[in-house]
């Protein structure tokens, strides 16, 4: 395993966190930072190893390269790894990078005003450890969420302008799950209904909410566990 690692800095108790995850895939793996370098085109084993030192946030694609540099072909799923190390990875950048009155996600439920939703895009984006415009870009797709749109966004300056970039701005922001997306699509055709401005795109918004309800309604199925009857049947 090479030289005796430094001890994780525990400064910031979830930056610790992140770093002791992501020491405890690598000990699991019994691999050098050298070899996992090795295994990634994009990270040096210096940088990985500052990732798992708890002294920096280390960006999400160091961590995501970690993971799949540390997948090893006795884990089941490793898809679980990746969904731990981001929620780690999102509560170290709120602890280190969100103001201290932000204790909480936004609840759309609760929106009334357009100034409403647009304070809650911009406490969403806090409480998701304050994602870059050129990162939100990135996550989004070329042209869904230019850099520039995301900036006027998060300073309050604008509004969506349609509800596939809403969408695109909150999944940038980690709410990904079509059942935390659509109160968020409800609440934009509630508020944007006294928008005359927005009139006119208003039945795209209400698609959306639609198509999000089915969604969710989907995914809600498929996680549900099998009843009774099923289990007897497959039996």
């Amino acid at each position: 395993m090479g030289r005796r690692e430094n001890p994780v800095d525990r400064t910031v108790p979830e930056k610790a966190k992140l770093a002791d995850f992501l020491r405890a895939r690598r000990h699991h793996v019994q691999m050098t930072y050298k070899q996992m370098a090795a295994r990634s085109t994009v990270v040096s084993a210096a940088t990985f190893e500052r990732a798992a030192s708890g002294a920096v946030v280390p960006s999400w694609e160091t961590v995501q390269e970690f993971i799949l540099a540390t997948a090893g072909e006795g884990d089941l799923h490793p898809e679980l790894f990746m969904d731990r190390a981001r929620q780690l990875w999102i509560k170290a950048r709120r602890a280190t990078r969100a103001p201290f009155y932000v204790r909480r996600a936004p609840d759309p439920t609760l929106l009334s005003s357009p100034a409403d939703l647009v304070r809650a895009l911009r406490h969403q984006h806090v409480w998701a450890g304050y994602p870059t415009p050129g990162e939100m870009e990135r996550m989004s797709g070329p042209g869904i969420l230019p850099r520039t749109t995301a900036r006027r966004i998060i300073e309050g300056d604008v509004l969506p302008v349609d509800p596939q970039q809403a969408i695109a701005f909150l999944k940038a922001c980690y709410v990904v799950r079509a059942v935390d997306l659509q109160p968020w699509l409800a609440s934009a055709v509630r508020i944007l209904r006294d928008v005359p401005s927005r009139s006119r795109s208003l039945d795209s918004w209400g698609r959306a909410h639609e198509q999000m309800v089915r969604q969710a309604q989907t995914e809600s199925a498929a996680q549900a566990p099998p009843s009774p009857s099923e289990d007897k049947q497959a039996a």
